[in-house]
């Protein structure tokens, strides 16, 4: 009888170098939200991958920051460190050409889990001549010792294959979590809530800062249509403003967006119904911020 195998793989670098693109990639689906703008995972998303015996077991943490004291930041950081720890495989992302103190620094801290590690370079169909690669992968592999480092493009799907089977080579022998016929719940209003909160980041850019969090007030699935009524919460008014927009036309289009994405989720019509209210500093209070789930855990079939 063949052997199974099963492991914990936890992705891991500094924000914005394609961590939840990477998840979405080799889970061939929409998982965790993207974005261009740092900072916009703040869950630790799980999805699941099996190839015959092999079962990999995916965690997308937050982004670290090392030496941040902000309350929101001290909060991912701990979420990351935990899944590091229950992890059998970490997936160490860079970006392009660069190493710098902030990447420098994760590398120092994982180490210390004495766990396996590969190194994966994304971003490379941004690299005009892949020769420029050498020097850099010579630099990190002398620097430090990662079990491969592979080249990656989450958008091209360029080194997909190479990291799936590196992956599973490295995985321990155990049983699988999963079975084949299970169904994990998912968590729809979690969902709907970081889909919401992909479109306020993507459509305002750097008009406004990471202090948004989207509550779903209700789901009804009804015959002809999935209602969902939802509360888009800031620190200040002027950021209200700015969420909703001259005549409301910023939220509506947030709004349609969300709601055709949403409506391809669930192949069904769906009532988005959408509104702004003001929580003042609630992204400095430890205890709130965790009650609204930042930092927990989602499982995704």
């Amino acid at each position: 009888m063949d052997k199974n195998y099963c492991g914990y793989i936890s992705i891991i670098g500094k924000p914005n170098v394609g961590k939840s693109s990477i998840l979405n990639t080799i889970l061939d689906k929409k998982v965790s939200i993207t974005s261009r703008k740092s900072q916009t995972t703040r869950n630790n998303i799980l999805g699941i991958k099996t190839i015959k015996n092999k079962q990999m077991i995916f965690i997308d943490t937050p982004g670290m920051h090392i030496k941040s004291k902000k309350t929101m930041n001290k909060i991912l950081n701990k979420s990351a460190e935990s899944i590091i720890e229950d992890s059998d495989i970490i997936i160490l992302v860079l970006q392009r050409l660069k190493i710098d103190m902030l990447d420098r620094q994760i590398i120092e801290k994982i180490k210390n889990f004495d766990k396996k590690i590969i190194c994966v370079i994304n971003k490379i169909d941004q690299i005009d001549n892949k020769n420029k690669l050498l020097p850099f992968i010579d630099e990190i592999s002398n620097e430090y010792y990662f079990k491969d480092i592979l080249l990656f493009s989450a958008k091209t799907k360029d080194g997909l294959e190479n990291l799936i089977s590196l992956i599973s080579k490295n995985l321990p022998e155990n049983n699988h979590i999963y079975d084949e016929n299970f169904n994990i719940q998912k968590d729809n209003k979690f969902i709907f809530s970081e889909l919401i909160r992909e479109k306020i980041i993507r459509k305002l850019g750097d008009e406004i800062p990471y202090d948004t969090f989207v509550e779903i007030d209700k789901c009804e699935d009804k015959k002809d249509i999935y209602q969902i009524y939802a509360t888009i919460y800031v620190n200040r008014n002027t950021q209200k403003q700015i969420v909703v927009g001259s005549g409301g036309n910023v939220l509506k289009n947030i709004g349609q967006e969300a709601r055709s994405e949403i409506e391809n989720l669930l192949n069904k019509k769906v009532f988005l119904k959408t509104w702004v209210k003001v929580k003042k500093n609630w992204n400095t209070n430890s205890g709130f911020i965790q009650s609204i789930g930042v930092g927990g855990s989602h499982e995704s079939q």
